[in-house]
C-alpha cells in the first residue's frame, strides 16, 4: 500500500509539473483576451441565422477560456439576448472543446500536432452545428433592447475605469483559475491513478477493433463532466496506456463538450431539435475526426511529439521553472479561493431595507454568477444583484421585486430556483 501511495504521489507531481508552466502562460493570455475582447461585444456578431454568424461564433468561441460549466449560461444568455439558435449552437459546440489556456496545456502534454488539431476541429464542428441548426430549425430574430444597450455601455465604462492589466490578472488568476481548479485537480488525480493502476498495454488490444475502440471511449466521455484543460492529462495517460490517437481525440472533444447537465439545459432553453443537432455535431464530429486521425496520420508521428512518451529526453522547460510554476499555480488556487470567500462575506453583510436573498442551485463558476447577475439586473425594479456560487445564494436589491419573474429568468438559464431565504 505504501509503495502504491509513493508511486501515485510521484506520478501526480510529475504530471502537475509538466503542465503548470504552460497553464500559467495560457492564463495570462486568457486574462488579456477577457479584458480587451469582453463578452458583451461578442453578441453583435451572433445575431443572424446565417453561416457568417456561425463562423463568427466559432471564431470567438474557440479561444475563449470558458469551461464546460461556464459556457452553458454564457451561451444561453447570448441566445436570450438576441443571438440566433445557429450561432448559439456554434458557440456552445466550439467553446468548451478548447480555449487559449487549454491550447498551451495541450502543447505541454500532448505535443504540437494535438495543440493544432484541437482548435481546428473545434472550429469545424462548431460551424457545422451552427449551419445545421440554421438549416433545420426556424429561428425568430431577437432585437436588443435599450436596457441591454445601456447595460453594455455601463459595463464598458467600468472596465475602462479599472486598470485593465489588474483586471486581467484578477480574472485569470482568481476567477478563471477558480472555475477550472476543481476539474483540473480531478483530471490530474484521475490521470495519475490511471497511470499507476492500468497496465501499459491494457488498451492496445482494443486498437484492432477500429471504430469500436472509439465508441467505447465515446460512451465514457459523453456523460462525463470535465473541462478542456482537465481532460488533457487523462488523454495523455490514455495514450501511454495504448489508446489510439484517434480515440484520445474523441475523449478530448466529447469529454469537455457534453455532460448530462449540459444536455438538460440546452434541451430546456433552446428546444429538443437544437439539442439533437448539438449532440449529433459533437458525437459525429468526434467519431469522424477520430477515425480520420487514425487513418491518415501515423500514430508513431503523433506519439513522437508527446513529451511524456520520452522519459529519457530533456524537459521542454527547465526543471526549476516547472517546480516554480507549480508553486505559483497552487498558491494562486489557494489565494483565489480565500479571496473570493472573503469578498462574498463582505457582500453578504451589506444590507438594505429593499434587499432579499434567494436560493439558486447550479451556479458553479464565475461565468454562472455573471450570467445570473446580467439577466436578473435587466428585470424592472432590480437595482443590484450579487450572486454567490459558494453558498448558492443571490442577494437582490430593488423595489417591487417580482419573485415569479425572477424564478422564470433563473429557470430559463438552467438553474434551480429554491425560493426566498
Amino acid at each position: 500500500m505504501l509503495d502504491f501511495i509513493i508511486s501515485y504521489w510521484h506520478e501526480l507531481v510529475k504530471l502537475t509539473n509538466e503542465m503548470a508552466p504552460w497553464l500559467l502562460l495560457g492564463l495570462v493570455f486568457a486574462g488579456l483576451m477577457k479584458v480587451f475582447f469582453p463578452q458583451d461585444k461578442v453578441q453583435k456578431y451572433m445575431g443572424k441565422s446565417n453561416t457568417k454568424s456561425a463562423i463568427n461564433a466559432s471564431l470567438l468561441g474557440v479561444p475563449m477560456p470558458l469551461c464546460s460549466c461556464g459556457v452553458i449560461p454564457t451561451g444561453i444568455s447570448f441566445f436570450k439576448n438576441g443571438a440566433s439558435r445557429g450561432a448559439t449552437n456554434s458557440f456552445l459546440i466550439s467553446t468548451p472543446q478548447t480555449g487559449i489556456d487549454s491550447i498551451f496545456a495541450t502543447y505541454s502534454m500532448l505535443g504540437l500536432p494535438f495543440a493544432i488539431m484541437r482548435p481546428i476541429i473545434a472550429f469545424i464542428t462548431g460551424v457545422t452545428g451552427g449551419v445545421l441548426t440554421n438549416w433545420l430549425i426556424k429561428d425568430d430574430k431577437s432585437v436588443e433592447t435599450p436596457k441591454q444597450k445601456e447595460e453594455k455601455c455601463n459595463h464598458e465604462n467600468k472596465t475602462q475605469a479599472k486598470n485593465k492589466y489588474l483586471a486581467a490578472t484578477e480574472y485569470a488568476f482568481v476567477d478563471l483559475l477558480q472555475d477550472i481548479a476543481k476539474w483540473l485537480i480531478i483530471g490530474l488525480m484521475a490521470a495519475a491513478l490511471i497511470s499507476v493502476l492500468v497496465p501499459a498495454d491494457f488498451f492496445t488490444k482494443f486498437r484492432e477493433y477500429g471504430i469500436l475502440e472509439l465508441l467505447i471511449i465515446l460512451a465514457v466521455s459523453v456523460p462525463m463532466y470535465i473541462c478542456a484543460t482537465g481532460s488533457i492529462p487523462i488523454a495523455a495517460v490514455l495514450l501511454m496506456k495504448g489508446v489510439s490517437p484517434g480515440a484520445a481525440l474523441v475523449f478530448l472533444m466529447a469529454g469537455p463538450a457534453t455532460n448530462i447537465a449540459t444536455m438538460t439545459v440546452i434541451g430546456n432553453s433552446m428546444g429538443k431539435k437544437s439539442l439533437m443537432v448539438y449532440m449529433a455535431s459533437i458525437i459525429g464530429g468526434a467519431l469522424f475526426f477520430g477515425l480520420l486521425t487514425n487513418w491518415l496520420i501515423p500514430a508513431d508521428f503523433l506519439l513522437s511529439h508527446i513529451p511524456m512518451m520520452h522519459h529519457g529526453e530533456h524537459h521542454m522547460v527547465p526543471k526549476w521553472i516547472e517546480i516554480g510554476s507549480t508553486t505559483i499555480l497552487i498558491s494562486s488556487m489557494i489565494f483565489g479561493y480565500l479571496y473570493i470567500r472573503r469578498n462574498k462575506r463582505i457582500e453578504a453583510t451589506v444590507k438594505s431595507n429593499n434587499m432579499i436573498t434567494i436560493k439558486v442551485e447550479g451556479m458553479t463558476c464565475s461565468h454562472c454568477e455573471a450570467s445570473v447577475e446580467k439577466n436578473l439586473s435587466s428585470i424592472k425594479g432590480i437595482e443590484s444583484v450579487k450572486p454567490n456560487r459558494i453558498d448558492s445564494t443571490v442577494i437582490i436589491d430593488g423595489k417591487d421585486i417580482n419573485l415569479d419573474e425572477i424564478e422564470k429568468v433563473i429557470t430559463d438559464l438552467g438553474y434551480s430556483f429554491k425560493g426566498k431565504l
